[in-house]
């Protein structure tokens, strides 16, 4: 069987990744990134499902590909699936032809090869088409959790925009005219609309440059290093965010363990493919630890990143040699957690945004109409 060359795949990857630098994509693709151009998620959990339910019943490979090939609608993956089928038919394995196609990761490319030399390619497929279909619908819960109160705060923020802008200038014109001392309120909602007014374009300015700077420098290392530590210290939020990134190392760790690749080669396969900063940095220390003979969980104790909890169940599957066992229930423990405080800041978020809403809403539309109430008073 053909072997993966790494270098190769390295080489294409790289050169994919200079062609696409001026794209959006690193910048709209908030999960995890197995490399650009990429397969998008669901349509390799559609492969991966139809191919492994068309080998369990009986087709062999190429007419499962050729198959999948005439299902297809788009001319991109129409073409994409003929290169794969033209390939295995030449007599590339299926794994070599995912690689040359360069729209598919290590992972998978990896995963496919042991499952070709093992005879158990049927099964690697079901499992990635799994991995595929809980990181999907892990993705789509936290986005319909989280969609519903990024709307309304949106909203608020504009209609406190809008007020600022426009007719809370409205106002201080009527009350120029009038003359007289506003109340202290009244004129700092005023000051704080025409600040806006002087600075917008300044604001919009600077706004712009800092996006640039971001864009510039968000893949150096200490850019990276720095971004994620503060993410984790915001409450909750940090949190939660460590439990995703770590469910998905867990589910990626079961996966290739199961596959029987090595333990090395996986955690080398797993730091190239995330892109949390520190978990791919404690990986790379990991792999020496494993290297000069320290033990996997011995090597992971020595981060923060890595709960004492989650330390101790990988110890008692090392020393019961159950380590993929121990990665997925680790894996669906932390995506329940990461679904429940999902939901749970969702309901949180929702009247506190109203409360917030109506609040400063409320304070504008009084400190306007105070000086109206002072001056039929003052009439009367």
């Amino acid at each position: 069987m053909p072997s993966i060359d790494l270098t190769r795949y390295e080489q294409k990857k790289s050169v994919t990744k200079k062609e696409d630098k001026s794209s959006l994509f690193d910048l709209l693709n908030k999960d995890i990134s197995f490399g650009n151009k990429q397969l998008p998620d669901k349509k390799k959990e559609a492969l991966y499902l139809e191919l492994s339910s068309l080998l369990q019943a009986g087709i062999n490979l190429k007419s499962s590909l050729e198959l999948i090939s005439s299902g297809q609608k788009g001319v991109k993956d129409k073409t994409l699936f003929s290169d794969i089928q033209a390939s295995v038919l030449k007599g590339d394995s299926f794994s070599t032809a995912l690689q040359e196609s360069g729209k598919f990761s290590l992972y998978e490319v990896y995963s496919l090869q042991i499952g070709e030399e093992t005879g158990k390619i049927a099964e690697v497929l079901e499992n990635l088409a799994k991995f595929y279909q809980n990181k999907i619908k892990q993705r789509r819960k936290i986005i319909s959790s989280l969609s519903y109160p990024c709307v309304v705060l949106t909203t608020s923020l504009g209609a406190v925009f809008f007020m600022l802008k426009f007719v809370v200038p409205m106002f201080g014109d009527v009350f120029k005219r009038f003359g007289g001392q506003l109340p202290w309120i009244t004129q700092k909602i005023i000051d704080i609309s025409n600040a806006m007014e002087s600075g917008f374009t300044v604001f919009m300015i600077l706004l712009f440059l800092v996006i640039v700077f971001i864009l510039a420098v968000r893949k150096t290392e200490q850019y990276r290093r720095i971004v994620s530590q503060l993410v984790l210290r915001i409450p909750v939020a940090g949190n939660l965010v460590q439990k995703i990134y770590l469910a998905r190392f867990c589910n990626s760790m079961r996966l290739l363990i199961d596959a029987r690749l090595p333990l090395l080669r996986a955690i080398a396969l797993i730091r190239q493919m995330i892109s949390y900063y520190p978990i791919e940095v404690s990986l790379a220390n990991v792999e020496g630890d494993i290297m000069r003979g320290l033990s996997l969980h011995e090597g992971m104790q020595k981060f923060k990143i890595y709960p004492p909890k989650m330390i101790q169940l990988l110890k008692v599957g090392e020393e019961t040699n159950q380590l993929e066992y121990f990665f997925d229930r680790i894996a669906d423990q932390y995506i329940e957690e990461v679904e429940y405080k999902t939901s749970t800041l969702s309901s949180m978020m929702e009247p506190l945004i109203i409360i917030f809403l109506g609040l400063v809403v409320g304070i504008i539309l009084i400190s306007m109409y105070l000086p109206l109430f002072q001056m039929s008073n003052n009439i009367q």
